[in-house]
């Protein structure tokens, strides 16, 4: 007997408030309310080997420059870490949230940004939606190939992972993708993680002046395309508080 599965669910559409903050207030810290995060060692957090994880790994890790490969991973790491502490509830899949990881910077490469007008994320997300659809050429088995509602719900979650909005609701893929980017590229939202899973986050995909590089892709999509959603986050103010991340400095 084949059991179905619900695809809000197990791919993150689960929707909640947009508001981190509003979130934050809302639930409490796992396994007790007064719980301080604990370490969390990257041999603590399995990474996704199926045969979709594996390829699209393979196509961000050959598409991504390096700095922005090991962000991507550090975004996956910390995201569980925060799941794992703040959200034990949230049922998705960890395999949808490690695409979503690897693909949502994809829009910000060289080729990319001037292949399209569109903003990044929004690019990304198309094509974020496109690569998981097909395999190319290696397409040989289904199990390359994401489902429908999952390659979706990361599209959704991409396009929307510098949405941070204080109204209305998000997806809880999305939700998780925003807490982790943001915590990686600003140090917001310090609480979330134990100093030593930042530290030894950092030691296996090193920061490699990320915080430099970031601020640099914001200013050539802004020069690029001066009405990107990131403007949305301040011109000037998003670029200097991502180079003025007091929380990760002293791994840069």
């Amino acid at each position: 007997m084949i059991t179905k599965i619900d695809p809000v669910e197990v791919y993150g559409f689960t929707p909640v408030v947009s508001s981190a903050e509003a979130l934050l207030k809302s639930s409490a810290p796992y396994p007790a309310p007064s719980s301080p995060p604990v370490p969390i060692s990257v041999s603590d957090i399995q990474i996704p080997n199926t045969p979709i994880a594996q390829r699209i790994h393979d196509y961000a890790k050959s598409h991504l420059p390096e700095p922005v490969y090991n962000h991507s991973i550090r975004v996956y790491l910390y995201g569980i870490a925060i799941k794992r502490y703040r959200f034990p509830t949230w049922a998705f899949t960890d395999e949808t949230y490690y695409l979503s990881c690897l693909l949502h910077d994809i829009g910000t490469t060289e080729e990319n940004m001037r292949r399209t007008h569109l903003s990044f994320e929004f690019y990304g997300g198309i094509l974020a939606l496109e690569v998981l659809q097909s395999a190319g050429a290696i397409a040989v088995a289904s199990d390359v190939v994401a489902p429908r509602e999952q390659a979706e719900s990361v599209t959704e979650a991409i396009i929307r992972h510098q949405d941070l909005c204080q109204q209305g609701k998000i997806t809880v893929l999305g939700q998780l993708l925003q807490l982790a980017t943001i915590f990686d590229n600003t140090g917001t939202y310090s609480e979330l993680v134990h100093r030593a899973t930042i530290e030894d986050v950092t030691k296996n995909y090193p920061r490699l002046k990320w915080s430099d590089c970031f601020a640099a892709v914001i200013h050539r999509e802004n020069s690029l395309k001066p009405w990107a959603h990131t403007t949305t986050l301040g011109e000037e103010e998003f670029p200097a508080k991502v180079q003025g991340n007091k929380l990760m400095a002293e791994y840069e």
